[in-house]
């Protein structure tokens, strides 16, 4: 069944690219699970990415319209109840294979994808940064279409956005993004899983991330244009998302998007205060600076208090406790962190699933 909703394409590389295109229309609720095959072709960066012979690519929340993203978060429910309560008969990845490909190198990223695509019966490949100097040792296309007649899937975990773009644009098997440095869409599928968890509802929730306008503020304002929420990012000047991302999210008239340079006020009535590193890997050689110039914006006893009560506290992890929140917010019992990390096997076994057509 071919995507339906409003696709907004926003990419950031070394130089900021944008383009947005409309989808209307969704799927009816009790055909959620069958929503979520994408079978038309998408365009990203002047780029005809075509989909895979089976399935579909998951690169952007915002591929993918409300009742598709609700498909996959069903099944994670349904999955991780599954493996929960120890069935481990479930196994719809039997004799499937999964490169994985990282640059950039991570222990949640890998062991999530890792463990969840064996606990489903299916085997996965490592590749770290000596084993595929990607666009170095060999091309990126090269390598795309090489990897694919090897595997049923590729993910990878990588710095350029443009690399993730070009692996999908000539891979026949499902690529699925693991982070770059424009977006995290497998987080935030796992972030909004756990809300409900918490708060009981995906949607009709207040957001406020505090810190560096990353990748990660960016996959949450492509969600902000699927699922209706408030979303504000608190960041100080000079660290606002990409402008281009900021314009789609609201025009998307989905959800109420604004940018703070005032956490305190910000936090007013959140349900989820959430924070990440202010120097992500490839930007330690700036950390002091940060420092300077994030005073006063870290997650702190103060700033939750000012947040009410009901604020849940996120975080993607890794967390430097003492720069962007402290010890006692990070085990406070509002804190969701754990739930958190751990959601990201299974909102990525239901993505995989979805990708790969087995759901």
């Amino acid at each position: 069944m071919p995507p339906t909703g409003t696709a907004m394409r926003c990419l950031k590389t070394s130089s900021v690219q944008q383009l947005m295109g409309r989808r209307s229309g969704v799927a009816a609720a009790g055909q959620r699970r069958h929503a979520a095959q994408v079978t038309a072709s998408a365009y990203y960066s002047g780029k005809d990415i075509s989909p895979p012979a089976k399935g579909h690519h998951f690169l952007h929340i915002d591929d993918f319209s409300r009742e598709q993203l609700l498909a996959m978060l069903d099944t994670a429910v349904e999955v991780k109840a599954r493996l929960k309560s120890g069935d481990n008969s479930f196994k719809p990845f039997a004799g499937k294979s999964m490169a994985m490909i990282f640059t950039k190198p991570s222990m949640r990223t890998r062991v999530s994808f890792e463990t969840g695509f064996f606990k489903l019966g299916g085997h996965a490949l490592y590749l770290g940064p000596d084993d595929i100097q990607l666009g170095k040792r060999e091309l990126t296309k090269d390598i795309s279409r090489v990897l694919c007649r090897y595997n049923d899937m590729i993910m990878a975990r990588l710095f350029a956005h443009e690399d993730i773009l070009e692996l999908a644009q000539y891979s026949s098997s499902p690529v699925v993004n693991g982070l770059t440095d424009y977006n995290h869409p497998c987080q935030i599928m796992a972030d909004i899983l756990t809300v409900k968890e918490h708060i009981g509802r995906y949607e009709d929730v207040k957001v406020v991330y505090v810190g560096d306008g990353n990748n990660i503020v960016h996959s949450w304002l492509r969600l902000a244009a699927r699922l209706k929420m408030e979303f504000v990012c608190a960041c100080p000047k000079g660290f606002e998302p990409d402008k281009a991302t900021v314009a789609a999210a609201q025009a998307a008239g989905v959800s109420k998007i604004s940018i703070s340079h005032d956490p305190f006020e910000a936090v007013k009535g959140a349900d989820v205060v959430y924070t990440d590193v202010w120097a992500s890997m490839g930007q330690k050689d700036e950390a002091d600076y940060r420092r300077q110039r994030f005073k006063g914006f870290q997650v702190n006893e103060d700033l939750m208090k000012a947040a009410g009560p009901q604020a849940k506290f996120m975080h993607c992890l890794p967390a430097e406790r003492g720069i962007e929140c402290t010890e006692g917010v990070v085990e406070a019992a509002n804190s969701i962190i754990f739930d958190e990390a751990e959601n990201r096997m299974h909102a990525q076994n239901a993505i995989m699933m979805h990708a790969m057509g087995v759901a």
